[in-house]
């Protein structure tokens, strides 16, 4: 099955403006492939290079306007896959995209710690930055019809959107495949800093998160369960953040006194890598954790919908110390606010009192699974 990728037709529109296109997520989500893709339709003035190779990273690594113009000769489109693996990348692409005229390059990277940290500043007016998830609901929309969506909607809360799983026909089957991301995969590009313990002690982190979705973390209990201190629980969770496995979400407040403002919840950007964790691939019927599981699912979609749309506003939890609370909050930057509150069951739902008071402009948005297509793919139920 061929699933469409939005970043294709972005990158495609930025080829021949003589710039570094940098294409970030994690590993697994389909960055290679999706070069290939844009590799085959410009195959005649296109070079490939496997950053991994540490044969094509020992010729990158002469950094020399002659070297990159015998290697490059007259192509025009240069793709490096997994670019973080070559040293002093962000020189050796300023000294590319500076000197040789005409040329894309586009780099991929699975870690954003090792390819912003060497390629950020000497890039600075020079490139673009693109994230490519798993699978998105507003991918999907393009190929499916509403019945099929929702015959798949359960599947997506449990088994996640990792492009891989669709070539899988059995549950044993996809769940092996999680199971194996989860193990060999995902913690792979933490795994090379020396400061960091192990993959267990990773592995315990993500668990423990994955038991807290939706709530929020706090990481002296994480570290007194880990044998860690916080300081270094907040490290992981960065690094675990910088290869796009969690990303946080933090209170939102306007000085209101009673809005819970220095906490954080941190969520999964793919339900199967949660469920793998928990070891849980039971079906919706019975979970008691469905809440958190459609409350993740509904703040990935938006976010990929968000971002592939060019639309990037700040993401923030609200919620007051007597409780009152919404799932999401975004602030664009005009400052205007736009609340969404989550749940799988119909229902009505009201913007909390103490919200409406302190915000009585802001959009409120009540999202379950008989409207939520409008928010994660911009199509009406």
């Amino acid at each position: 099955m061929i699933i469409p990728r939005i970043l294709e037709k972005t990158l495609d529109r930025q080829l021949g403006k003589q710039k570094v296109l940098m294409l970030y997520g994690s590993r697994q989500v389909g960055k290679t492939t999706l070069i290939q893709h844009i590799a085959a339709k410009h195959k005649n003035e296109m070079l490939f290079l496997q950053g991994e190779d540490l044969q094509v990273s020992r010729i990158l690594q002469e950094r020399t306007i002659s070297n990159y113009q015998r290697l490059i000769g007259v192509k025009k489109l240069i793709l490096i896959d997994e670019a973080q693996a070559v040293p002093d990348i962000g020189k050796i692409l300023k000294l590319m995209v500076d000197n040789i005229k005409e040329i894309t390059i586009i780099a991929t990277g699975s870690s954003s710690f090792d390819l912003i940290a060497s390629a950020g500043e000497p890039l600075v007016g020079r490139q673009l930055v693109y994230q490519l998830y798993p699978i998105a609901q507003t991918e999907l929309a393009e190929i499916e019809d509403f019945l099929t969506t929702a015959s798949n909607l359960e599947q997506r809360l449990i088994y996640g959107s990792y492009p891989e799983l669709w070539q899988f026909p059995t549950t044993e089957e996809k769940e092996a495949y999680l199971k194996s991301l989860v193990n060999s995969y995902l913690l792979k590009d933490i795994l090379m800093f020396e400061s960091v313990k192990g993959a267990d002690v990773l592995y315990r982190l993500l668990k423990l998160l994955a038991f807290q979705v939706g709530s929020t973390v706090n990481t002296v209990e994480l570290g007194n369960s880990l044998m860690l201190s916080k300081n270094t629980v907040e490290r992981y969770l960065d690094l675990l953040g910088k290869v796009f496995i969690i990303y946080p979400l933090s209170g939102y407040s306007n000085n209101l006194r009673k809005e819970v403002s220095k906490s954080k919840k941190w969520f999964f950007f793919d339900n199967g890598i949660r469920n793998a964790l928990i070891n849980n691939f039971s079906p919706i019927e019975g979970r008691n954790d469905i809440g958190q599981l459609w409350e993740e699912y509904i703040l990935s979609e938006r976010m990929k919908f968000n971002n592939y749309r060019g639309y990037q506003p700040q993401y923030y939890f609200w919620r007051t110390y007597d409780q009152q609370e919404l799932d999401l909050i975004e602030v664009n930057n005009r400052q205007e606010i736009t609340a969404f509150e989550c749940k799988w069951k119909e229902g009505k739902m009201k913007t909390p009192i103490a919200f409406k008071k302190a915000y009585p402009d802001a959009v409120f948005n009540g999202i379950t699974q008989f409207n939520y297509l409008q928010f994660i793919s911009g199509k009406s139920t």
